[in-house]
């Protein structure tokens, strides 16, 4: 596999289109990915994300920029949005992220957990081939919202990238971390409060299960060094009893009185993430103002956050923001 790999050229570069606008089911949408939130930490974005709107315009990033392009035949209202990490501590990162949102570009709509999975596991085995044969040890996190106009979204999750619900009281992690700590937890070797400590008030780069690399949360044995080429699905039946609920893949409501927020994790890679955490309430839970400025307040308040516990270098952080909106009213975003 060659590093300086570049899209068909049908999808290289970026394109724009006038179409007629779509008159379904609204959905306000805002994403940012950054290098490095205060300016001083990576030097290179190996994360990245994908937006398909209900008219079939794609939005991610190739070479750490932003592209646009417009996919024929894609079903009228249905949306996919996706946010990826590359392993930053192994080589080829964004090559991973990016081969896997080309890989997400072909995909076809799915309105079925079913057809999602078989396509996402199918695309897994491929690039985890490609990326073998090319003697390259590398993978990337992928969370992914399949949004069809006219029943529920369609949730499919691998790594440590995180899918949180907000409102103007709470705010709520809707996806389990593929982390040594919930491995243990599966085995029985760790209870909810030891779990939510190292998961959620601690941070670490660890990380059991990625999209293209594989996974050893199957193991029995906690310290196996064998990782499998085969994707672990977290499930009701695999699960500790503090985390039923939580399945990597499967049916998720989007309420108008809510706020999604899915990224990876350098938005909460902090000395004290819960802190920063529990602001988001404050910071987003607020329907009359653009996602845009909300996201921005966001991702300022996390520089400064940074800048705060002189934690350098600070990690790559992508951000995507779902809000449906309650009532009839103009958004740039909408789609």
């Amino acid at each position: 596999m060659h590093t300086d790999y570049r899209p068909p050229p049908s999808k290289a570069g970026s394109t724009s289109h006038k179409i007629s606008r779509y008159r379904g089911p609204r959905l306000e949408v805002a994403v940012r990915s950054l290098r490095s939130p205060t300016g001083q930490g990576r030097h290179e974005n190996q994360d990245n994300y994908l937006l398909i709107d209900g008219q079939g315009r794609a939005r991610f990033l190739w070479d750490e920029k932003e592209t646009q392009l417009q996919l024929p035949d894609w079903p009228c209202g249905h949306r996919r949005v996706a946010v990826l990490d590359g392993m930053g501590g192994h080589s080829h990162g964004r090559e991973a992220a990016e081969k896997t949102v080309d890989g997400l570009l072909e995909l076809s709509a799915a309105t079925d957990l079913a057809q999602l999975s078989n396509g996402l596991d199918t695309l897994h085995r491929r690039l985890y081939q490609e990326f073998q044969t090319a003697g390259l040890e590398t993978g990337c996190t992928l969370i992914l919202l399949e949004i069809p106009p006219r029943s529920p979204a369609l949730l499919f999750h691998v790594g440590d990238s995180r899918i949180y619900a907000i409102d103007p009281g709470n705010v709520k992690c809707l996806t389990v971390d593929h982390v040594p700590a919930t491995h243990l937890a599966m085995l029985g070797l760790l209870d909810s409060t030891q779990w939510l400590q190292q998961v959620h008030i601690q941070t670490s780069s660890q990380i059991s299960q990625a999209f293209i690399l594989g996974s050893t949360l199957g193991a029995t044995n906690f310290y196996t060094d064998t990782i499998d080429e085969e994707l672990y699905e977290l499930h009701d039946g695999n699960l500790p009893l503090f985390l039923r609920g939580l399945n990597d893949r499967r049916l998720l409501n989007v309420e108008s009185d809510q706020v999604y927020l899915m990224a990876s994790d350098g938005l909460w890679h902090l000395r004290y993430p819960q802190i920063f955490i529990q602001r988001w309430p404050a910071l987003l839970a607020q329907p009359h103002r653009p996602l845009e400025e909300l996201l921005d307040n966001l991702l300022n308040e996390l520089a400064v956050t940074i800048r705060q516990q002189q934690r350098q270098p600070d990690d790559n952080c992508t951000v995507i923001l779902l809000r449906k909106p309650s009532r009839a009213g103009h958004s740039p975003d909408d789609s």
